[in-house]
């Protein structure tokens, strides 16, 4: 059984994050929708190897998330969402991990192979979250140093999904500060 915290911070990725058109659940087309506007807000077409790349890897992650979809009828509801990440533990599966290394390579915005707290911040704000809040969030998952490695962020990331644990820095990885 997933405690209210641990269920309160899964709900903020289902609305925030994948659920992407508002519709109450996850499905393929919030993961075209989500390429549209990250492409768009980093200045990608259609054609641009960028854009291709980031299609490809939110497709994936879509292919494994759907499995998630147990009555088969081509969303992922809330339900569904708790359900898979309560199977979760500190050993995610090949979708998760495509999530967790595309979500850190977003926020590295200079390709530098670390995330600072302006790339943090302003990829949060992006996705309509309060710019202020997710570098406070930054602070707090850094545990106050200047950045975070790929290394880092991945235990970080695990941690966001599997821990009880309201303290844990992990719980600040997708820019908020309280659930």
């Amino acid at each position: 059984m997933v405690s209210d915290f641990r269920k309160k911070k899964l709900l903020h990725v289902f609305t925030a994050f994948f659920d992407t058109n508002g519709s109450g659940t996850i499905d393929k087309k919030d993961f075209e929708l989500a390429i549209e506007r990250i492409s768009k807000s980093r200045g990608w077409s259609a054609g641009d190897a960028q854009y291709k790349e980031v299609q490809d890897t939110l497709l994936k992650v879509w292919d494994g998330l759907s499995s998630a979809d147990t009555d088969n009828d081509g969303q992922v509801s809330k339900e569904e969402w708790i359900s898979l990440w309560e199977k979760f533990s500190s050993s995610p599966s090949d979708w998760q991990n495509l999530y967790c290394k595309f979500i850190f390579q977003l926020e590295d915005a200079s390709n530098d192979g670390s995330i600072d707290s302006e790339e943090f911040s302003s990829v949060y704000a992006s996705f309509g979250l309060d710019k202020a809040e997710a570098a406070s969030a930054f602070q707090k998952l850094s545990k106050g140093k200047s950045s975070v490695s790929f290394a880092e962020f991945q235990e970080l990331f695990k941690e966001y999904f599997a821990s009880e644990d309201v303290n844990a820095p992990g719980n600040f990885v997708f820019g908020k500060t309280s659930f």
